[in-house]
């Protein structure tokens, strides 16, 4: 599974996600599914910035850290 994060339109926007599961289907994720995200990224799923690079884990965990 694949988080990429969408580019924010402007400061004030939450950070909304496009998850793209091994089905290879793609499925917004929105705030109310932070925990899931979390979770997730724990067991492994990648996260990609708005330019589609691949984050580190180390760089993943500190993001989700500032998630509420």
């Amino acid at each position: 599974m694949i988080y990429k994060m969408l580019p924010k339109l402007n400061a004030e926007d939450k950070q909304i996600f496009a998850r793209i599961d091994d089905d290879g289907l793609c499925r917004l994720t929105c705030t109310a599914e932070y925990p899931q995200l979390k979770a997730d990224l724990v067991a492994g799923a990648e996260l990609q910035d708005a330019d589609g690079n691949v984050m580190t884990a180390e760089a993943a965990q500190a993001f989700v850290a500032t998630l509420p």
